[in-house]
């Protein structure tokens, strides 16, 4: 079962069950996937509904960081809750200790030294990581490595 049909499946399940916030968020995601079929003309690979997915997650995470700083707490939680449905349908990223460990052997392979290298740090570890590696806590921990 394709990433979509479990996600249109689920969706039922929750519409029948009077779970509004999660057959809301769920429609939209399918929406989403929906519009990336018709811009492509075919159907996704599971590797193009994750990048949907995630870019689903991100702008969630971003919209939080806006309400929190609005001081929009009730909107900032419906956005969290959110967060948290897209989750279920994603693989779990990597821990932090590994993409530390991963931002460390890089920086090393790579001869780095400063700031100035991460344009040469971040593509590697990124390609290491297979798309389970968030790439704003690998930017932090480079930032940490030499900041």
């Amino acid at each position: 079962m394709s990433t979509f049909e479990q996600i249109q499946k689920d969706m039922y399940v929750a519409m029948k069950a009077g779970e509004k916030e999660k057959s809301g968020t769920l429609r939209t995601t399918l929406a989403k996937l929906k519009d990336k079929r018709i811009e492509k003309r075919e159907d996704l690979s599971e590797s193009e509904e994750i990048k949907v997915l995630r870019t689903l997650v991100k702008q969630r995470k971003e919209s939080v960081e806006m309400f929190e700083k609005g001081g929009r707490k009730e909107l900032a939680s419906a956005e969290k809750a959110e967060i948290k449905i897209l989750n279920n349908y994603l693989p779990q990223m990597m821990p932090e200790d590994e993409i530390r460990n991963i931002v460390k052997t890089v920086a090393e392979e790579v001869g780095a030294t400063s700031m100035a290298d991460m344009g040469k740090i971040m593509p590697e570890v990124m390609k290491r990581g297979k798309g389970l590696i968030d790439g704003k806590t690998a930017q932090q921990f480079v930032s940490e490595l030499f900041g």
